[in-house]
């Protein structure tokens, strides 16, 4: 009995061999209704972005940049930090504390009160005029000073205002206090063991002028030290940086600067000027 031999139709596209020249195509075949497959557009590799080797120096300048620029305008116009370079101000402040000025503090008609702490360019009272020096150099420095990178300029002073204009200040009376407008005043921020003064004065400070002491009044060179120079020893309101609110650095004194409560009971100056015996 014959037997008629059984073909098996294949699909010529189902051959494959693993060596054929067709292995690993990413092509497809799409069938284009007619009963034959045609194939696929191949697909475009995406090229990555070409980068410059200097860009992201260029990025990264910008940004530097940037930052900068804006730490300056808010050192400037907003906030500065300083160094305390010397124990004047012991124990308010002590060296190496950087401390964050508020300079907006007095710029809206606001005046620096008694027991402010304060920053102030002494130049006039303090300090000499000084010729200028390399301006280059003194941009760099200014730069720095304004991070808080640098030692502030010598004619910057920090101190508290102890009397304001027209105040009558003396010291020391039988007790061997400080007096304001004839008010004994507890100072509870000096430097324990420090006398409010070893210099006696008898002074009336003149309007728009501040008088201001060191909280360690035995190692602070400040108004005592100048009245017998210009200015006698009183700072132009208009000198005034601003107010030393916060300590910012190190991290174990992180706190605001400790106000003062010693001249709550002090009264304004007579309108008519204190009497005679008060000189400047």
């Amino acid at each position: 009995m014959d037997t008629e031999a059984q073909h098996t139709e294949r699909d010529p596209s189902s051959d494959t061999d693993p060596s054929g020249p067709e292995e690993g195509s990413r092509s497809a075949r799409v069938p284009d209704g007619s009963g034959r497959e045609e194939p696929a557009e191949p697909e475009e590799p995406v090229a990555d972005e070409e980068r410059g080797p200097g860009s992201s120096w260029r990025r990264t300048a910008l940004v530097g940049g940037a930052c900068v620029t804006f730490l300056l305008l808010l050192s400037h116009f907003v906030i500065q930090p300083f160094l305390i370079p010397s124990g004047s101000m012991e124990p308010t402040l002590q060296v190496g504390d950087r401390i964050l000025v508020n300079k907006l503090a007095y710029r809206f008609g606001n005046e620096p009160a008694r027991g402010d702490v304060v920053v102030f360019d002494g130049t006039g009272s303090f300090v000499e005029e000084q010729p200028r020096g390399n301006p280059v150099t003194g941009l760099l420095h200014d730069g720095a000073a304004a991070l808080g990178l640098a030692e502030p300029d010598e004619t910057d002073f920090v101190k508290r205002v102890v009397g304001t204009g027209g105040d009558r200040v003396v010291c020391c009376d039988k007790d061997g206090r400080l007096t304001v407008n004839g008010v004994p005043v507890e100072e509870r921020y000096v430097m324990l063991g420090d006398r409010p003064s070893s210099v006696p004065f008898d002074i009336v400070v003149p309007p728009d002028r501040l008088w201001v002491m060191g909280d360690h009044r035995s190692q602070s060179s400040d108004s005592r030290d100048h009245l017998g120079s210009a200015g006698g020893g009183m700072v132009p309101v208009d000198r005034v940086v601003g107010r030393a609110d916060w300590i910012a650095w190190p991290f174990g004194r992180w706190s605001t600067v400790p106000g003062t409560d010693a001249f709550a009971a002090v009264p304004a100056p007579p309108a008519g000027g204190h009497g005679a015996g008060a000189h400047g």
